[in-house]
C-alpha cells in the first residue's frame, strides 16, 4: 500500500510522516498499538475499515507497511515477523518446483540456508554467480530462471552490484530481480527506482535501528505482485505483530540522521584500518580502491556503516581481535546505534562453510554505530594491538 499523500516529499520527511497519521479519536501524533486479535463487524461481512482479524491486517502494521512502501517508492509494502519470514513468503509466491534462481556468491548465511536446505527440498534449483559481474549473472541464467537475487552491499564481503545493469539482464530473461537492501536502507539506496522488482529488508537492522525488535519486509514495485505477496502473507501467517510494527515505525523516524552518522563513522574507521600494519585488507565500498566504488558512488547516497577487514595471522588472530574489543560489542546482527564486532566464519556465516559462499577465516565484520568516532577508533586500535 502506497501513501500518495506524501509522494512528493523527500525521504527525510517520509520517514516521519508516511503512514503516521494522527489518531482520529484523540489526535495522538503516534499511531496507537492495536494489540488486538479480532474486530467488531458492522453486520455479517461488514468490515469496519477493512479489518477483521489481525493476521490479515492490523492498523499498526498497516501504518508500517504504508511507510515502507513510501520509503522504497513501491506500490505495496508488507511487514513480517523476521527477514527470513519475508524471504520465505517471497520465494513461495514467485517460485514453483522446477524453477531456478541465481543467488549471489556473497550473501547472508540465513538466506543461503533457506535456499540450500529448505527451498531446494521443494524442488527449486539454484546456482551461484558473482553478481558484481553482469556477464557472470547472464551466464548463470537458464530457461528455468525466475528470480535473480542480489545483496548490495553484500554480507559480509561488502560487494557491490550494479542494480540497473542486472535488472536489465533479469528482465530480458523474463526473470524478476530481488534486491536485499538491508545494508544500505532506503535512505542510501533505492533499488526499485533502478529497476528492481522487489526489495527485501531485515527490519531488525537499520530500519529498527536500536537492537530491540526482529522483523522483515517486502516492498513490490508492481501492485499486482504486491497483491499476490499479500495473499501469501495472510495464507502463511508470519506477520509482524503490532508492538514490533510500532517499534520499527519509531526507529524509521530517525533513519536518515542515523545513516548519516553510521556512514561518517565508518568512513573514518575504514581509513584507519587501511593504515594498520595488522590489517591485510579492508572491504568498504567508500574506499577509492574498492572494486565496486564507482558503482556504489553512482547508486548510493553514502557508503553505509558496515566494514569487513582481514587480519594477519589467520582465524585465531581474527578471533582474538573480536575478543579484545570493548566498546565494540561482540555479537551477531547489525544496524543498531551501538557498534558490533563479529567473526563471520564462526558466527553469522557458519551455515555457508564448505559452500561457494564460504567466507575467509581471517575476516572480521564491523557494524559501526553512532558513538563518537574517536572512541571507536581507540577501541579498534587497542583490539588490533
Amino acid at each position: 500500500m502506497s501513501d500518495d499523500q506524501h509522494s512528493h516529499h523527500h525521504l527525510e520527511t517520509l520517514a516521519i510522516h508516511a503512514g503516521n497519521t494522527a489518531d482520529p479519536l484523540t489526535g495522538a501524533v503516534v499511531p496507537p498499538i492495536y494489540q488486538v486479535s479480532t474486530y467488531k463487524q458492522d453486520g455479517v461481512g461488514g468490515l469496519r475499515g477493512g479489518y477483521e482479524y489481525s493476521r490479515s491486517a492490523n492498523p499498526t502494521r498497516t501504518a508500517l507497511e504504508t511507510n515502507l512502501a513510501a520509503l522504497e517508492g513501491g506500490r505495496r509494502g508488507l511487514a513480517f515477523a523476521s527477514g527470513l519470514a519475508a524471504e520465505d513468503c517471497l520465494l513461495r509466491t514467485l517460485l514453483s518446483p522446477g524453477d531456478h534462481v541465481v543467488i549471489p556468491n556473497d550473501a547472508y548465511g540465513g538466506t543461503f540456508r533457506l535456499f540450500a536446505k529448505v527451498v531446494a527440498r521443494w524442488g527449486v534449483e539454484w546456482s551461484v554467480a558473482d553478481t558484481s559481474d553482469p556477464a557472470a549473472v547472464r551466464a548463470a541464467i537458464t530457461p528455468k530462471t525466475k528470480v535473480i537475487w542480489v545483496e548490495t552491499p553484500s554480507n559480509p564481503l561488502l560487494g557491490i552490484t550494479d542494480i540497473a545493469a542486472v535488472a536489465g539482464i533479469a528482465h530480458q530473461a523474463g526473470a524478476r530481480l530481488v534486491v536485499d537492501n538491508t545494508f544500505a536502507s532506503p535512505y542510501l539506496q533505492q533499488p526499485l527506482a533502478l529497476g528492481a522488482d522487489i526489495v527485501v529488508h531485515s527490519l531488525t537492522k537499520y530500519m529498527g535501528g536500536h537492537s530491540d525488535v526482529v522483523g522483515g519486509a517486502l516492498v513490490a514495485a508492481d501492485a499486482t505482485l504486491g497483491d499476490e505477496l499479500a495473499f501469501h502473507q495472510n495464507a502463511m501467517g508470519a506477520v509482524a505483530g503490532p508492538f514490533d510494527s510500532w517499534l520499527v515505525l519509531r526507529g524509521i523516524k530517525t533513519l536518515p540522521v542515523r545513516m548519516d552518522r553510521h556512514s561518517e563513522n565508518a568512513g573514518r574507521i575504514a581509513e584507519m584500518l587501511t593504515r594498520h600494519p595488522r590489517v591485510t585488507s579492508v572491504l568498504y565500498p567508500g574506499l577509492p580502491d574498492h572494486p565496486g566504488h564507482e558503482t556504489a558512488a553512482k547508486q548510493m547516497k553514502a557508503f553505509g556503516g558496515m566494514i569487513s577487514f582481514r587480519v594477519a595471522g589467520g582465524e585465531q588472530a581474527a578471533v582474538e581481535v573480536c575478543n579484545r574489543a570493548r566498546l565494540f560489542t561482540l555479537g551477531e546482527s547489525l544496524g543498531g546505534v551501538e557498534s558490533l564486532i563479529e567473526h563471520p566464519g564462526l558466527m553469522t556465516h557458519a551455515s555457508v562453510a564448505g559452500s561457494a559462499l564460504e567466507v575467509p577465516a581471517d575476516l572480521v565484520r564491523l557494524s559501526v554505530g553512532i558513538e563518537a568516532a574517536d572512541d571507536l577508533l581507540a577501541d579498534l586500535q587497542q583490539a588490533l594491538g
